[in-house]
């Protein structure tokens, strides 16, 4: 394998020659090769929508060379288009607030955009690290791209508990569930809460922090920080607002808190829906389909044990969050680590308890 040899404040390091990050990426994959997960596909793409914008905001604003915020919004669109997330190579659990999580970011952008202009990977000459990150606070990037990951993944798990939903109505309509039509719509009306309770909690994602320090008036930065949102929002496709209070939005992460519950609230539910449908099959009110030979519960097995692991990733998203100090929280990584950990594994929950459970129930 061939090497390039980059340098910081802490010395000199080999870097693969055909990698886009660079040297801070690898100390950090280097220092916190702990739980062997990278960055989720919906982290990558928020950093790449925020660094997008970013560089519109620079480019209107005459911040930026129209070249430079070009090439560094066409990085940016590959990344959203799939390209190069086997470049974010930084753990998702790690320490110093996440920051390398940006780092690895700039470094991916920087280089394809050099790479596009001509250059060399490592040498940043036509477009640098600085340029990607101009007008930009890192914590508040990870709180963005961590509120931006959540909401995505929050609406894709809506979209599939919506299908479970619809199954439990479908099957309502038989005539042959009449003699359990009243247990059967309180199943429905249980996830309907649930669903309404995770909509609820992504109210308090949207608001988002904008650090700008461009010396000049306040009513200046704060037109900076309006022009940015409004870029955010069209790069990610999600309706973001300023946050009113920026040390309060940094400082108070009440949302993620507010959307862990929610979570395990459903998972809650889901393994109370799954106990009483195995009493229910029990008490030849119905008949289960049977998953594996000789048993018609494993599914609903799995369903509980997801409970159980859903409580232990919220007291752990309620004891990180409780722990930040001031307006930094240095432990948002392990928050975001448990948090996408458990939407994931509720939708898929959602989708096994629909499909291996529900649509094949007999009566």
């Amino acid at each position: 394998m061939r090497y390039r040899i980059e340098h910081d404040a802490l010395g000199a390091k080999q870097i693969p020659a055909e990698a886009y990050y660079g040297i801070g990426s690898y100390r950090s994959k280097e220092a916190f090769n702990i739980t062997k997960h990278g960055l989720l596909r919906q982290m990558i793409k928020a950093f790449a929508s925020l660094k997008k914008a970013f560089a519109k905001t620079n480019l209107d604003l005459g911040y930026l060379d129209k070249k430079v915020a070009n090439v560094i919004s066409l990085s940016c669109d590959e990344i959203l288009n799939g390209r190069l997330h086997g470049q974010f190579v930084t753990d998702i659990v790690q320490g110093g607030l996440g920051l390398a999580m940006d780092k690895n970011a700039n470094e991916v952008i920087a280089n394809r955009a050099n790479e596009m202009l001509g250059g060399e990977k490592g040498n940043y000459e036509f477009v640098s690290l600085q340029a990607v990150a101009l007008n930009q606070l890192p914590k508040d990037n990870v709180i963005i791209a961590g509120r931006i990951s959540a909401i995505r993944l929050s609406k894709k798990l809506l979209m599939e508990a919506k299908k479970l939903s619809n199954a439990l109505e479908d099957r309502k309509h038989n005539p042959s569930f009449s003699p359990i039509k009243k247990e059967w719509e309180a199943f429905n009306v249980i996830l309907e809460k649930d669903m309404k309770r995770v909509d609820e909690a992504l109210n308090h994602l949207k608001f988002i922090p904008v650090f700008v320090d461009l010396s000049k008036t306040e009513e200046s930065n704060l037109a900076y920080a309006k022009k940015f949102v409004k870029n955010i929002s069209q790069a990610c496709g999600e309706d973001l607002e300023l946050a009113k209070n920026m040390v309060e939005n940094r400082r108070n992460l009440d949302g993620f808190a507010w959307l862990s519950s929610a979570l395990k609230q459903m998972m809650m539910d889901l393994s109370k829906i799954a106990k009483d449908l195995e009493l229910m099959h029990k008490q030849k009110q119905l008949k289960l389909p049977q998953i594996e030979v000789d048993d018609y519960f494993s599914a609903l097995e799995v369903i509980k044990q997801i409970s159980f692991y859903i409580m232990g990733n919220d007291l752990t998203v309620a004891r990180a969050i409780e722990a930040g100090e001031l307006d930094e929280n240095r432990y948002q990584p392990i928050i975001y680590a448990c948090l996408f950990e458990s939407l994931n594994i509720i939708r898929r929950a959602l989708r096994t308890l629909r499909e291996q459970v529900v649509e094949g129930i007999e009566i």
